[in-house]
């Protein structure tokens, strides 16, 4: 396993981040287990969840998993780098219960969320705390004042940041500067050579700031995988299918340049990702033991400046960081 730091902390995270999105929807709780078993013994020391992830399961189920994984594997916890995050309803708006203010990120909820999430992981604390979108109705003020009351308490470690863009990057940390607050140390972002946008600004300004990036949704929802035969996969979804059709010359374009060098595409997808400057690592999500192997194997895959070159003929970026990328 490779590892490198989380932004500018101290700690050190692998190369490859476990998503566990698919945990009590896709994925049961059994194979759940043993994915996170054969991930700790493949060193991936870095999970990443959210708390409201369970999908067909409920809200929390996902984090209810991990839970007992850690009560069932005493000494595991200090072995990872747990993330999680803030943002999403956790009350289904049908019910009866009070849905006024569990939502986004007030000082409410933050407060709120940390508790349900630290008692359904059964952990005394989050290592990484991410916002998990923005919410432009709260002011950094008061989503920066949460935070450091649940750093002070020792409940959280690190915050960081998810589907920001650059400029809410740049207020946050600012403000957290004014506030002698660490701020955020991660941005995880929508990032794949299908959707390379945040090539913009995203990963400049994550650079500036001490950010690692996350990649999320590394192989596009699948269109980067080889094609799936399973009806669970997202990329068997009908939307994907269609865009499959859409980009098909240079789906094939790109599955040829892998089979000829010996990697599967989803492998080369990852690969490609971990060449990018400022990126911490790619978040899979596997449902099977089988796929975090495949996904692990893109660790051994070193990609030449003709390689790079080639992957860009095939999905061009948007031209280098702006405003050089469209102004000139």
């Amino acid at each position: 396993m490779d590892y490198t730091q989380l932004g500018r902390t101290g700690t050190s995270v692998s190369r490859i981040v476990l998503g566990t999105m698919n945990f009590g929807d896709r994925t049961s709780e059994e194979d759940s287990f043993a994915i996170m078993d054969r991930a700790l013994e493949l060193g991936v020391n870095f999970f990443d969840t959210a708390n409201a992830y369970g999908g067909s399961g409920g809200r929390g189920v996902t984090e209810e998993i991990i839970g007992r994984w850690f009560a069932a594997r005493p000494g595991a916890r200090d072995n990872i780098v747990l993330a999680t995050k803030v943002h999403s309803p956790m009350v289904d708006p049908t019910s009866d219960g009070d849905v006024v203010n569990a939502r986004g990120a007030s000082a409410w909820q933050i407060r709120r969320e940390a508790v349900g999430s630290l008692k359904r992981l059964q952990t005394d604390r989050i290592d990484l705390y991410q916002f998990h979108h923005i919410d432009r109705h709260i002011s950094w003020q008061e989503m920066w004042q949460a935070m450091e009351v649940l750093v002070a308490r020792g409940e959280v470690i690190y915050t960081g940041s998810s589907n920001f863009a650059a400029w809410n990057i740049a207020q946050a940390n600012e403000i957290a500067s004014q506030r002698h607050f660490l701020g955020l140390v991660s941005e995880q972002s929508l990032y794949n050579l299908v959707q390379r946008s945040i090539e913009l600004e995203v990963i400049p300004a994550a650079q500036n700031y001490g950010l690692g990036v996350i990649a999320w949704s590394p192989l596009a929802g699948g269109l980067l995988s080889g094609g799936s035969s399973d009806a669970k996969a997202r990329s068997a979804s009908d939307a994907v299918k269609g865009r499959r059709a859409e980009l098909k010359d240079q789906i094939d374009a790109y599955d040829s340049f892998a089979k000829e060098r010996g990697w599967t595409p989803a492998a080369l997808g990852l690969a490609w990702l971990l060449h990018q400057p400022g990126v911490t690592g790619p978040i899979i999500g596997p449902r099977t033991v089988e796929q975090l192997e495949s996904a692990v194997s893109a660790l051994d895959i070193s990609l030449s400046a003709d390689d790079l070159a080639a992957l860009d003929k095939i999905f061009p970026g948007p031209g280098g960081q702006a405003p050089e990328a469209y102004a000139w």
